[in-house]
């Protein structure tokens, strides 16, 4: 339950949790897994893994047409490919400088009105990561610039009512693309 606010340190923490000590586990260049030693808000002792990624952008870019671009990718631990809305990790950057720049290398589009839509916590309980969701406007064509783990990504335009079918049937499951697309449909109204 370590919250945003609380990324850093040691110590108390809101709602009662104290932690005590922190062991990276593993650190790779894109996680850290950590095991907190904490105690609870009921005074007992105890152990919180969770692991540490840098925030995370969903960009819903939407043309003059009312078509949303989305990425078909393969994901290795689904062992399938999967259709999402472009986006990724922040890498350090501000959100909607990240938004801006995950679109124009996976989709190849540049956007002149970037709105937020709103801030998700995909796993609360397992990653510090938040996901920041856009809507995206005034579209016109870049230059793709994805990277390594990319290389099999396409972009398809979808009907927004299609894309919110889609996630209604399961066929859309991203937990940023779910929430971006349903913010957006509600600011569409």
């Amino acid at each position: 339950m370590v919250a945003d606010n609380q990324r850093q340190g040691s110590g108390r923490l809101e709602m009662g949790w104290t932690r005590t000590a922190t062991e990276v586990v593993h650190r790779g260049p894109f996680i850290a897994l950590n095991r907190d030693t904490v105690i609870r808000p009921d005074g007992s002792d105890g152990i919180y893994e969770h692991i540490t990624v840098d925030d995370g952008v969903r960009v819903v870019a939407l043309d003059n047409q009312g078509r949303v671009a989305l990425v078909e990718d393969d994901f290795y631990l689904q062992q399938r490919r999967a259709l999402h809305l472009p986006g990724g990790g922040s890498d350090g950057q501000e959100p909607q400088a990240a938004a801006l720049r995950e679109l124009k290398e996976e989709a190849g589009l540049v956007a002149t009105d970037v709105r937020p839509l709103g801030v998700i916590d995909p796993l609360p309980a397992a990653t510090t990561a938040r996901t920041h969701l856009f809507l995206a406007t005034g579209l016109r064509a870049g230059t793709v610039d994805r990277d390594d783990t990319e290389v099999g990504m396409t972009v398809h335009w979808w009907k927004f009512n299609e894309a919110l079918a889609a996630v209604r049937a399961g066929r859309i499951t991203e937990a940023g693309s779910v929430a971006g697309l349903l913010l957006a449909a509600h600011v569409q109204g």
